[in-house]
């Protein structure tokens, strides 16, 4: 069950509402990487403090423990209620660490690109020499790289 805002401010008090209230969409975007933590670390505490008031009051009206205030809790549901919007908060809090997190380990486009070129120019470099004229489909030229000598046409050859 979702707890509105109204429910919320009726909830808490008013430093713990300013809290909380930082916790929701559009509020949270503009919270940078360490505001996010400080803001984890604060909601914990808060969590913690309605969860064991929570069960203390529990406790009182079951009659297990002396009761604390002036009056004996007869029912914890506020406090209980009250936990569950820190741990609302808490949940929107940690998405959006998550989400910084998951930003920050992808390289951007540039930063890719820039190695993709870096490997295609590493691969351009010639470690081996080249094997030469190979065999091809069908006949082909192969260069003659040897002198002929010159012979003179009209010279007298034997046996004429």
């Amino acid at each position: 069950m979702t707890i509105t805002v109204r429910d919320e401010k009726r909830l808490l008090s008013d430093d713990e509402f300013e809290t909380v209230a930082r916790t929701h969409y559009p509020a949270i975007c503009d919270l940078g990487r360490k505001d996010l933590v400080d803001h984890q670390k604060r909601l914990r505490d808060l969590r913690a403090k309605a969860r064991d008031r929570s069960r203390e009051q529990r406790r009182e009206v079951r009659g297990k423990a002396a009761p604390r205030g002036a009056r004996p809790a007869t029912d914890n549901t506020g406090t209980a209620r009250k936990e569950q919007v820190f741990v609302g908060a808490l949940k929107r809090v940690n998405r959006e660490i998550s989400r910084f997190a998951k930003a920050e380990g992808h390289e951007s486009q540039r930063d890719i690109m820039l190695r993709a070129l870096e490997q295609k120019r590493a691969a351009r470099k010639q470690t081996h020499p080249r094997a030469g004229a190979t065999a091809h489909h069908g006949m082909t030229a192969k260069p003659d790289g040897g002198k002929h000598p010159k012979v003179d046409p009209d010279y007298p050859t034997s046996g004429g």
